[in-house]
């Protein structure tokens, strides 16, 4: 059992928080990103900086994850390859994504990359709340109490 971070757009606080639940039940963490990420010394915590280009963390996250580990992203994308292989996927907003929710949101991504193409104006994502670390905190916990188990 492993967690493994889509770090290049990861938030702060869920960093923070995947950083003591990493220590506090002794389950390893990998961030993966394009550029370097700053993580505590620790044995079970760790960074690995991959080369440039599109989707390149992406695929290292693929080729390493296994079933069982739980991948945390917003790409969904990515979601959907990890959960076909048997690993399960968290947003930093804490909403799983298992292989129902993961086609319902390439559908949706899908629908606004048509609008955004034909000139409407979708808006950006919106800023992430105290909501949204509780809420990932929490989706990270029940996760954790289950695979303990």
């Amino acid at each position: 059992m492993h967690i493994w971070v889509d770090a290049d757009a990861c938030p702060r606080p869920v960093k923070e928080v995947l950083f003591r639940a990493a220590q506090r039940v002794q389950i390893p963490c990998t961030l993966v990103a394009n550029q370097p990420v700053a993580v505590p010394r620790s044995a079970l915590i760790r960074a690995i900086q991959v080369g440039q280009g599109f989707d390149v963390a992406d695929n290292e996250i693929v080729r390493r994850c296994e079933p069982g580990d739980l991948v945390v992203t917003q790409d969904i994308p990515l979601a959907a390859e990890v959960v076909a292989k048997g690993a399960e996927a968290v947003t930093p907003h804490g909403h799983w994504l298992d292989k129902d929710t993961v086609r319902e949101r390439l559908n949706m991504r899908d629908f606004m990359e048509e609008m955004r193409s034909a000139g409407m104006q979708t808006g950006g994502p919106s800023s992430y709340s105290g909501q949204d670390k509780a809420r990932f905190a929490n989706a990270l916990d029940r996760w954790l109490a289950r695979v303990q188990k």
